[in-house]
C-alpha cells in the first residue's frame, strides 16, 4: 500500500515525467486537496498491481489572485506498482473556477519518483492557450484524503 499512499499523496493535481520543460512565466505555488471517490485495484500477484482511481480536487494557491485559486473538479488516473516495488502513475484533471472558466492538466509520476510533473492541456476563458507546467509532491495522506504541494511556471 506504500505505493498507493505515495500516489494518492503525490497526485494532484497535478501532476508529467518526460514532458517538455515549463514555459517561461511567473512562479506559481499552491496545494491540491484531494478526496478519493473511488479506487479499484487489480492484484495479479507477485507485487504487481494496477489501480484506477478518481478524486475530487480543489486547488489553493499562495497568490489568491491566481486563476488556479479555488478551482475545483475531478482528477482521474492509473497507478501501476511493479514487482520491484516501484510505483508509477499518470492521469488527467479537469476543473472549473468561480467564473465557470475550465482548465485541464495531464500529470505523471515516473517509476519510483517522489515528485510528479504536470502540464496544462487545455482551457476556456482565462485558461485558454496557457502553457503552464510544473511539479507536485504529496505532503499528507490519510485514507481517503490527501494534500499535494504543487508549483511551476504559470503564464
Amino acid at each position: 500500500m506504500k505505493g498507493l499512499d505515495l500516489a494518492y499523496g503525490s497526485m494532484a493535481a497535478l501532476l508529467a515525467a518526460g514532458l517538455s520543460a515549463p514555459a517561461i512565466g511567473a512562479e506559481c505555488l499552491g496545494y491540491d486537496v484531494l478526496v478519493t471517490q473511488s479506487a479499484d485495484t487489480l492484484d495479479v500477484g507477485g507485487g504487481h498491481t494496477a489501480t484506477v482511481i478518481r478524486w475530487w480536487s480543489i486547488l489553493t494557491t499562495d497568490d489568491p489572485k491566481s486563476p488556479y485559486n479555488l478551482a475545483t473538479g475531478e482528477c482521474q488516473g492509473s497507478i501501476l506498482t511493479t514487482p520491484d516495488g516501484k510505483t508509477q502513475a499518470t492521469g488527467y484533471c479537469a476543473r472549473r473556477d468561480k467564473d465557470k472558466d475550465t482548465q485541464s492538466i495531464q500529470w505523471t509520476i515516473a517509476p519510483g519518483a517522489e515528485k510528479g510533473e504536470w502540464r496544462a492541456t487545455g482551457g476556456t476563458g482565462k485558461f485558454a492557450g496557457r502553457s503552464d507546467a510544473g511539479w507536485f509532491q504529496g505532503v499528507n495522506a490519510d485514507g481517503k484524503m490527501s494534500i499535494s504541494r504543487w508549483g511551476g511556471k504559470c503564464s
